[in-house]
């Protein structure tokens, strides 16, 4: 999607006119269905009449193409400013241009692509410019076939049109340096330098005709990337295909290789049963057939976590991978059928109208509608908030609607908990979710579960299993305040996870690495939540149940607390509906208490609670003692 095109000189005459921003405001309207915020015209207007004098003074012919707003699909990215043209050997050229109204930066230690800077309302951290403008024409490289097995060859430098070098200039420090080789950025007072960079590049003209390959141009994998990809794979025993995974991946092989209509695929399955490794293993097999597929997952965290575990922990290798494995936000204004495979991991995440920083109607209806064949894994009991859409009822309603085949695929064989399927129908029988076989035991013999008296033994209970060599993270629910960036803690400053009565106060995981704390070693200290935890797992896990779920001893039933629960998004139109509130409440406590592979350690902070579990615990071990 492309939100302005024109030639060189229709681009100089719209903001010589003051015609270029209401002309991709209207643009924008028709094809996001939308507003553009202030802040929006306002980057626009200043950003492009910087670019509008670069341009004339580099003195370009009138036929240079001009790309504004460039949509990559499946991405939500979009390309600033593109300029395309021959060069003085005729080469086919064209250049990615980011444009930023920062007037400071400053170098982050030991971040190879990551700067600091001033950004709404306070510093913050974000990808150095260069590195943007490089991910992007990295992007078109690996993923376009308008540059595969063509002659068309791709530029990339920023532009800091409000930035006054400094000497040194953080921005160009030595650990940025082979990034800012690859794509140059150009300040404040290197005006005649980005003005010789265009006109090298694309000063003999003819552009549109390459505007026209890029815009026409399929979102496909290029042989070379998927060679790559491949590579990452070979050798990894973690994605090998177990019993009914096997059977869910040639389900999926089949239909995506074979249909020629619209299909859509659910496979169902609960904590452990190996979605994900189904999921990785179609899409690396997918993309060696040739089919323009993409991995999506709802869930930042869960995404840079597999992401990096793919990538052996290689920055350079993350960034590659980071172009076939995207969020879900970024498909609501892509053409139909655009991809042959979307691939949904933790569909259950998948977010309606309204969301934060989502523009359309429903992400579910966004895959649908983008792809020829996708597939939803998914697990309805671990919905966490109002706002998560996906449901196998909310999916096959839409592939209906969509006139899309219906394709259902279930996996119940469980493979984390040291494979006790017993331990998670425990879990729904104890958390009152559904009533299961297990209400009085699992072969405990098998998985670690304790219930401690205080959450400092919990922690001390960690730490050991930490020092022993494991991998064991202390999680919770939101049944604490999470003090914000702007209140002083965007590095886990503040001890809000705090219980003065037994003397116990940790921080939450820090805002500055929310989507790395699950798989960043030196973090261990920090309390995680369900959202940098779900979808990965651990050796043992650490829960601590807060006030948000209590147990009623007059009923026996286990009840939320909407006082002590305090995430605002969860609990966003529910205070008249306790019920849908304690629903969701339990499916978060479901998502913490499945996520260790060989131990769970428990606390309760309700005394009612606490002593619910432990009763339930004790009826777990005398069955398994007769047994």
């Amino acid at each position: 999607m492309i939100i302005y095109e024109n030639t060189a000189r229709g681009f100089m005459d719209d903001v010589d006119n003051d015609e270029i921003v209401e002309k991709m405001i209207a643009r924008f309207r028709i094809m996001r269905h939308g507003t553009v915020s202030p802040n929006e015209q306002r980057s626009w207007q200043n950003s492009l009449s910087f670019m509008n004098n670069r341009v004339r003074r580099a003195h370009v012919p009138d036929d240079c193409g001009i790309l504004l707003e460039y949509n990559l699909p499946g991405t939500g990215k979009r390309i600033d400013f593109l300029i395309s043209g021959h060069d003085e050997e005729n080469n086919k050229n064209f250049i990615i241009v980011e444009l930023k109204q920062w007037e400071s930066a400053q170098a982050v230690e030991g971040l190879n692509y990551t700067v600091r800077t001033f950004l709404g309302g306070g510093m913050r951290e974000t990808t150095h410019p260069a590195y943007q403008a490089y991910s992007y024409k990295q992007y078109m490289t690996d993923m376009s076939t308008a540059l595969e097995n063509t002659d068309l060859i791709p530029f990339s430098c920023a532009y800091l049109h409000n930035y006054k070098e400094n000497h040194p200039e953080p921005l160009l420090s030595d650990q940025y340096s082979t990034i800012c080789q690859d794509t140059p950025v150009f300040f404040k007072d290197d005006t005649k330098k980005l003005e010789a960079f265009i006109k090298k590049h694309v000063g003999h003209g003819k552009g549109m005709d390459i505007l026209y390959q890029i815009e026409n141009g399929k979102i496909k994998p290029a042989r070379q990337f998927v060679d790559y990809i491949t590579g990452l794979f070979q050798g990894n025993r973690v994605f090998t295909l177990l019993n009914e995974q096997q059977i869910a991946y040639d389900q999926i092989m089949k239909y995506a290789t074979t249909a020629t209509k619209r299909t859509t695929i659910i496979v169902n399955g609960g904590p452990g049963t190996g979605k994900s490794v189904v999921a990785v293993n179609a899409l690396v097999h997918l993309m060696q057939q040739g089919l323009n597929v993409m991995y999506v997952a709802p869930n930042a965290a869960f995404k840079e976590a597999l992401v990096d575990e793919l990538a052996s922990h290689k920055v350079e290798k993350k960034g590659r991978l980071k172009k076939i494995f995207t969020g879900s936000a970024g498909f609501y204004n892509d053409d139909s059928e655009v991809f042959d495979v979307l691939i949904v991991d933790e569909a259950h995440r998948l977010k309606a109208k309204g969301a934060f920083m989502y523009r359309g109607d429903s992400q579910v209806d966004d895959i649908i509608r983008a792809s020829r064949v996708n597939v939803f894994f998914i697990d309805d009991a671990q919905r966490i908030r109002p706002d998560d859409e996906g449901t196998v009822d909310l999916i096959e309603t839409m592939a209906r609607h969509r006139n899309s085949d219906i394709i259902k695929v279930h996996l119940s064989a469980q493979f984390r908990c040291s494979g006790e399927d017993g331990f998670i129908n425990w879990i729904d029988d104890v958390l009152q979710i559904q009533k299961t076989a297990n209400f009085d035991s699992w072969n405990n013999k098998n998985y670690d579960v304790r219930l401690f008296d205080s959450p400092n033994e919990l922690a001390d209970a960690i730490n050991e299993k930490n020092k022993e060599g494991y991998d064991a993270r202390m999680v919770a629910g939101f049944a604490w305040p999470w003090t914000s960036i702007a209140d002083g803690n965007s590095d886990a400053q503040i001890h809000d996870v705090s219980m003065p009565e037994y003397s116990f106060a940790k921080p939450w995981n820090s805002h500055k690495n929310q989507y790395t704390w699950a798989i960043d070693p030196d973090k261990k200290d920090q309390i995680g939540c369900v959202h940098t935890i779900q979808g990965q797992e651990k050796d043992y896990i650490g829960v601590i149940i807060g006030n948000d779920l209590r147990y009623d001893p007059d009923t026996g039933r286990l009840e939320a607390d909407a006082s002590n629960y305090f995430d605002a998004s969860g609990k966003k139109g529910l205070k008249e509906k306790p019920e849908e509130l304690t629903r969701l409440i339990k499916n978060i406590y479901k998502v913490l208490l499945t996520r260790g592979t060989l131990g769970c350690y428990i606390f309760c902070r309700d005394k009612n609670l606490q002593k619910y579990f432990k009763e339930r615990l004790d009826i777990a071990r005398k069955s398994e003692s007769n047994n």
